[in-house]
């Protein structure tokens, strides 16, 4: 009961401010759905409609082949679980969660390995971080040291996530209790689906930071780092305007690493699974930024 009071005064206050500040809320609104369409929507979808239709004929293990000799001693999966973190790793947010919940849900993975692959297989995609955040980090900077920051922390994470779920070497599930059979416009559809709530959870995560953004009360250092922590794409460009040097560099693979509320809230929204806990995944991202920050600081200081 405590907890919908909460959530139901922190839904009015929301309405006062958007009724208040109507011309700000629609200047967020905007950002964030041009942000949408721009950039999230054709760099997302196509990889989320070729990766459903990869599962549905079965071409899981043909992809995942070339990388079994390396993901199977290092990270213990099984051929669906190395397709799920591949995904994770190459299609961004929130791909890896998205297909950990599907394959969980049509007992490709047991929930042991989902619960592991969900605390790894979430991330940025390469395409974003050698597009814009490269765009924003200072020339004088290392986008290399960036991307070891933010990759190399995988590995503990994911001995710990082993070790916490109880993950000793996954084995492939054969045969899968659940049809995956569908057609390609059940497909693209479900992917047009997933968009849409994305779209949503960008455009009022953006609004929020649009009035982040004209609080007088912080600095801009400050407010960029919110803004960061609120949702990652502002965060970054206003990081990038308000910091320079190694600074910089350590604040933007901070609030990568870290995804922002934005990406928690998307990642939420395709979790399905009742096996899966965004608590438990949110305090896997703060803990993957702490060893990121820890590792920026290892790799500037050599």
């Amino acid at each position: 009961v405590m907890k919908k009071s909460i959530s139901a005064l922190t839904a009015i206050f929301v309405l006062l401010l958007l009724l208040t500040h109507p011309a700000l809320s629609y200047e967020g609104a905007c950002q964030g759905l041009l942000l949408w369409f721009h950039t999230v929507l054709p760099t997302l979808l196509p990889f989320m409609i070729c990766s459903n239709v990869i599962v549905i004929l079965g071409g899981v293990s043909l992809l995942t082949s070339p990388f079994r000799p390396l993901l199977k001693p290092v990270f213990k999966l099984s051929s669906e679980g190395s397709y799920v973190l591949i995904s994770g790793l190459l299609c961004g947010y929130p791909m890896g969660a998205k297909t950990c919940s599907e394959f969980l849900d049509h007992g490709r993975i047991s929930l042991k390995e989902a619960r592991y692959l969900l605390a790894i297989s979430n991330h940025p995609s390469p395409m974003f971080l050698l597009g814009y955040v490269a765009a924003n980090l200072s020339p004088a900077l290392s986008m290399t040291t960036v991307l070891l920051s933010l990759y190399l922390p995988i590995l503990p994470v994911a001995w710990a996530a082993r070790g916490l779920y109880g993950v000793q070497e996954a084995k492939d599930k054969t045969p899968f209790p659940k049809s995956t059979k569908s057609s390609f416009d059940t497909v693209m559809m479900s992917s047009f689906e997933v968009m849409v709530r994305i779209g949503g959870y960008i455009m009022l995560f953006s609004i929020l930071a649009a009035f982040i953004q004209k609080m007088p009360w912080f600095s801009p250092f400050w407010k960029a780092l919110l803004l960061g922590i609120v949702e990652i794409t502002t965060g970054i460009q206003a990081v990038s305007k308000a910091v320079s040097g190694p600074l910089q560099g350590l604040c933007l693979t901070m609030i990568t690493a870290f995804g922002g509320l934005s990406g928690i809230s998307q990642t939420k929204s395709v979790l399905k699974n009742a096996g899966l806990s965004v608590r438990h995944y949110l305090l896997w991202k703060l803990f993957h930024a702490i060893l990121s920050v820890g590792c920026f600081l290892a790799l500037s200081a050599a």
